[in-house]
């Protein structure tokens, strides 16, 4: 019964292992653009989102714009070794950048603590999460 159960929970880990590295596979340099129209969408369409993807498949940047056309905000992200985000940086409509997010997580890979820099490199705040059932 125990040899079983292992067994079940081995291929059930598996399975999730492999949908994940499927879904990266598949994102690999990819571009998704969202287009969006106003007017209940009878209006003229226009560039609202953009999200890139890198060559491991993990999400790299994520672009938002106006209904004009201009860049609203940006964010551009790193991971570590494990693929987990180690580094978020956050820009204006300028293109300039307001805020840097890093990271730390639990050995169960959930976040532990969110780091939030000024662009200078000061801390700002310090975000801790706590998981509760």
């Amino acid at each position: 019964m125990k040899k079983l159960i292992v067994l079940l929970l081995a291929c059930a880990v598996g399975t999730a292992c492999f949908a994940q590295s499927a879904k990266q596979e598949s994102r690999k340099n990819l571009v998704v653009k969202e287009w969006n129209r106003g007017d209940g969408g009878k209006g003229v369409r226009f560039l609202d989102h953009v999200t890139k993807y890198n060559a491991d498949g993990r999400k790299s940047e994520d672009i938002e714009y106006t209904s004009s056309g201009a860049m609203k905000a940006r964010c551009t992200y790193e991971y570590d070794s494990n693929g987990k985000v180690s580094r978020e940086v956050v820009y204006n409509e300028h293109n300039k950048a307001v805020r840097i997010r890093k990271f730390e997580y639990n050995t169960d890979g959930t976040k532990k603590k969110q780091y939030n820099y000024a662009p200078n490199g000061k801390l700002q705040s310090v975000k801790e999460f706590e998981y509760v059932r």
